[in-house]
């Protein structure tokens, strides 16, 4: 099996599709991977279900996978910024670092750090195989 890219992705309720596209597309541009396909989109378990997160899966094909807020704790130390807010809020300093890390598995690995754009910020990382 060959390695795959993980978006996580971390939004505020309401967020629209094609905001957390744009914010994606951008992370995917900056870290040179234009074009390429995000198979999977990990994000908290308590926003999987938010219609604009559902749409912007579906609109790539990503398989969507809610990943529950005590599981990103775990991910601190891997974690490249954090947010004190977030901290604060969900024990880990960067949900959509922490997510994309979850969503990639055993030996996942981070391969942009998060950006953030207006109500989204998402963050890549690469599965081990």
């Amino acid at each position: 099996m060959t390695a795959r890219l993980v978006a996580g992705i971390g939004i505020r309720p309401g967020t629209e599709a094609a905001d957390i596209l744009a914010c994606l597309d951008e992370a995917l541009a900056i870290a040179g991977l234009s074009g390429m396909a995000t198979p999977r989109f990990a994000t908290l378990a308590s926003r999987a279900a938010e219609a604009g997160m559902v749409a912007a899966a579906a609109d790539r094909s990503a398989e969507l996978v809610a990943i529950p807020d005590e599981a990103l704790k775990g991910y601190e130390a891997a974690c490249a910024t954090s947010s004190t807010r977030i901290a604060s809020l969900y024990g880990v300093g960067s949900v959509a670092e922490a997510a994309a890390l979850a969503g990639a598995g055993p030996g996942g690995t981070l391969v942009q750090p998060r950006i953030a754009t207006g109500r989204v910020t998402c963050a890549l990382a690469r599965t081990a195989s």
